[in-house]
């Protein structure tokens, strides 16, 4: 394709109208249509991270399958579903109810629900036809005139759903399609604004009186990021069709496949960048199928550097997230410290999630993780048991953003700074004074009880992150004879290496020692100075400094760090003739 003829994309436009009718570049995803028609559940909820086209997908729908008085088939010129029988069996033929609760994100109960109704006056509003007809009712009509004018009661508003649909499918002599996007935004900022259950009350009941036991209801579709569970919307239901992202139904409708994203590269005149594209916006799985981030794909083509740059993440309201994450202490620390190193994690991964549980339970941080796309299910172990990665460099980031923030709340930035230049320039010396300044700040005695030794992993492993841009960071690989605890390999060859393994100096530690006169073996306390030689001695026996060797680094710092409680020492290796 020429560069004159390249068509725009489409960076945020969630209208499919206003797309198609602005000529704008599309990825056909009309097949969604025809999954939706044909899922024999009469609703449906399809959870997908944010940005990976569900409020697109909605309106697309909508625009199909809205009867109105003007001509849409034009918006499906050149699609898949243009010339499939389903259009002429269904295009057009339905009353729908549209509404999309994505902007739905007020810190306070009274504004969400000013908010709420708001849009249902809207919606009402778009269907104000309906007062002109024979066929309502006057208390039917006095009813829609309240919502119009904002004056009708909490109750009116709950049953607002099941009300128009009765309306619209009585006008229409059709059955009616409701179309809610977006369902669990409200409930989100419930949860973050402590408005929770009046958010959840009457979420559930509006959902509930359109889509249970509705006779006037053709579909009811929804989408969100959650299935919220138990006592929420979906508690009174007969059995609603959900498909979440482990699901194989509805893989391919939100995000871009690698078959897509080639196309759409291709397009542009940038095939060749498929690799770095699929570096950093790759790694999706929905199903078994392998999905790339489409908010991203698409701002990275439609960027004139054409540089990988995080955009989704950029994009992101994480308050949930990091509330939790930095509310779990240092074990969750040292699993966020695997994850960045490219660990997988193997953990439980619950469907449905009640959100009053997420403030006790800490394994629902998973689930979580996982349904906002910021961890991919790279394999299912058992019913509910998972192998979970980050699933690209874009989400990378935001975790390294996330240790960062935990840093800064408890230390000064520079001091930081100061200690990793001198592990960088190899001042031991420097290192060692200044570890002990954050070890102090930063660690509390109960975070030293249990297993010490994984808590100065973690904690230096977070603070290594800052480093990630000159050295590829890994932690507790082989490497030789033996699992090293922290190597710092440059990316550049001519750079220095660096290997640091702990020893944890336990109060009662003996060491057994042997003298020269009698020949007798006798105990002692085992003293910093041993317990740093032994695991100097451990490092060079054990061949820890193979995989750097391997990969042509001569110069390597190798560091000894023992601990009790806050008390710690460092020691170096001496220099030998290979590395002087």
């Amino acid at each position: 394709m020429k560069p004159s003829k390249r068509k725009r994309l489409p960076i945020g436009f969630s209208d499919f109208k206003e797309l198609r009718e602005d000529d704008c570049y599309y990825v056909d995803k009309s097949e969604f249509i025809r999954e939706i028609i044909d899922t024999h559940a009469k609703v449906i909820l399809l959870p997908r991270p944010r940005r990976f086209g569900k409020t697109l997908n909605m309106s697309m729908l909508r625009y199909f399958l809205e009867k109105t008085d003007g001509d849409r088939k034009h918006l499906f010129d050149g699609l898949a579903i243009r010339n499939d029988k389903y259009f002429r069996m269904y295009h057009g033929k339905y009353p729908v109810i549209w509404l999309t609760f994505k902007d739905l994100k007020e810190a306070s109960w009274e504004h969400l629900y000013q908010h709420l109704t708001n849009l249902i006056r809207d919606e009402f509003l778009r269907h104000d036809f309906l007062l002109g007809s024979e066929l309502l009712h006057r208390s039917e009509k006095a009813y829609f005139t309240s919502v119009l004018e904002q004056k009708a009661e909490v109750p009116d508003y709950e049953a607002a759903l099941r009300y128009l649909s009765d309306y619209l499918s009585r006008y229409h002599g059709q059955k009616a399609v409701i179309l809610i996007d977006e369902y669990d935004t409200p409930l989100h900022a419930g949860y973050a604004g402590g408005y929770y259950d009046d958010a959840i009350r009457f979420v559930r009941n509006f959902l509930s009186g359109g889509l249970k036991d509705n006779v006037n209801l053709f579909k009811g579709v929804l989408t969100g990021i959650l299935r919220v569970a138990r006592e929420s919307v979906f508690s009174g239901l007969n059995n609603p069709g959900v498909y979440t992202l482990l699901d194989e139904e509805f893989d391919t409708c939100f995000g871009f496949t690698e078959e897509e994203t080639g196309a759409l590269l291709g397009d542009f005149g940038i095939p060749d960048r498929l690799g770095e594209v699929s570096h950093w916006y790759n790694g999706y799985l929905f199903g078994q199928r392998v999905i790339y981030n489409p908010w991203s794909v698409l701002s990275y083509t439609a960027s004139k550097s054409r540089k990988a740059r995080p955009w989704w993440v950029n994009t992101a309201d994480t308050g949930l997230i990091d509330k939790l994450a930095t509310r779990s202490g240092k074990e969750l620390r040292e699993e966020l410290g695997q994850l960045i190193e490219g660990k997988r994690l193997e953990k439980p991964v619950y469907e449905s999630i009640v959100m009053r549980d997420l403030e006790t339970r800490d394994d629902l941080l998973w689930s979580l993780l996982v349904f906002s796309g910021y961890l991919k299910p790279a394999e299912q172990k058992d019913d509910e048991c998972f192998a979970l990665e980050i699933p690209n460099n874009e989400v990378r980031i935001i975790y390294r953003e996330m240790i960062r923030r935990w840093f800064d709340e408890k230390i000064e930035s520079n001091q930081l700074r100061e200690m990793l230049r001198s592990l960088e320039t190899g001042d031991v010396k420097l290192f060692e004074r200044m570890l002990r300044v954050i070890v102090v700040r930063i660690m509390s005695y109960h975070d030293l009880s249990g297993e010490p030794e994984k808590v100065y992993h973690a904690l230096v492993l977070g603070m290594l992150v800052w480093m990630s841009g000159k050295y590829d960071i890994r932690s507790n690989r082989e490497s030789g004879y033996g699992r090293y605890d922290i190597m710092m390999k440059p990316k550049d060859p001519r750079a220095q290496g660096i290997l640091i393994e702990f020893k944890r100096l336990d109060e009662d530690e003996e060491d057994e020692d042997q003298d020269s006169d009698s020949k007798r073996r006798k105990k002692k306390k085992k003293t910093p100075q041993k317990a740093l030689e032994e695991a100097l001695k451990q490092i060079e026996e054990r061949g820890y400094a193979a995989e750097l060797e391997a990969a042509g680094i001569r110069d390597i710092l190798k560091l000894a760090v023992v601990f009790k409680g806050k008390e710690l020492w460092v020691k170096q290796a001496e220099m030998t003739a290979d590395t002087m």
